[in-house]
């Protein structure tokens, strides 16, 4: 693992953004009215509710977390300050030395860093694993990990056929007893994992499922980002839906109606 500042290591960085005698909420709350966060994506927490998500994982102080295929960094730039001098967050990013992978891969990654290097007072601790699986398959040292969060993640690591190797890599780098946090657009139950993967939603018993192959135990699911309003039947699968209205202005204020996509939101532990 690497600090992810490696070309600012030399910087002496004194900040009290985020000081004080606060409890993990408390913490998740402050970094959730940063000034480092756009008002963009502070307008998306009323759908996916990341101070009672991360509640709901059991994400602690003094815990080594790891976050998977943050993309944007939308949630990275909750859990940095929340965990900045009270545990360890470790992000799981894609390799850009893998080819062949989307074009986004390799695009996010170097926009999510250049926030990062704009706001040393709030990133300046997170590390890195780089994972573009099969060809960098590894998070790092076998039970070196607390806790492992995914965000709408494993309909892809399903349509790409990797999503049991992937679990199986999440059980090996997360110490016994361990947790597995995973929200994922949620499909109708009895739904085919291969045919609603590629419309972004999978079932809760698909997921439950791949996670008791890899060895872990289901602790808890919670309805915190459920949307009954979406009927899961868009023309272009869950990116018709906002944000990223992939039929652009067609029915645009219908799908904002509806906002974004009902997701499950589930607990998973390594056993002991």
């Amino acid at each position: 693992m690497k600090s992810i500042f490696l070309c600012v290591a030399a910087i002496v960085l004194s900040s009290t953004a985020f000081a004080g005698n606060q409890t993990f909420a408390e913490q998740v709350a402050t970094g959730m009215q940063g000034e480092h966060r756009s008002d963009e994506n502070k307008a998306r927490d009323q759908y996916r509710h990341p101070a009672e998500t991360l509640e709901f994982f059991g994400i602690e102080d003094g815990m080594t977390v790891m976050e998977i295929w943050p993309g944007g960094g939308w949630y990275t730039e909750i859990l940095a300050p929340a965990m900045r001098d009270h545990g360890k967050l470790i992000i799981a990013t894609w390799d850009p030395e893998v080819e062949g992978q989307p074009a986004y891969r390799y695009e996010l990654p170097k926009k999510m860093e250049e926030n990062f290097e704009q706001h040393p007072e709030v990133y300046d601790q997170v590390e890195f694993e780089y994972f573009s699986p099969p060809g960098s398959p590894s998070l790092g040292e076998a039970e070196s990990l607390d806790a492992i969060v995914t965000f709408r993640n494993t309909h892809g690591w399903i349509s790409a056929g990797q999503a049991q190797d992937i679990f199986n890599e999440f059980a090996r780098v997360l110490k016994p007893g361990g947790i597995l946090g995973v929200v994922q657009h949620r499909a109708d139950e009895g739904a085919d994992p291969l045919v609603s993967a590629k419309q972004g939603y999978v079932s809760e018993a698909a997921v439950k499922e791949i996670a008791a192959n890899a060895g872990f135990e289901f602790l808890a699911a919670s309805e915190i980002n459920a949307n009954p309003k979406d009927t899961k039947d868009h023309p272009e699968g869950v990116w018709t839906l906002p944000p990223g209205y992939a039929l652009g202005d067609v029915d645009k204020e219908k799908y904002s109606s509806i906002g974004e996509s009902d997701r499950m939101t589930l607990r998973f532990r390594k056993p002991l």
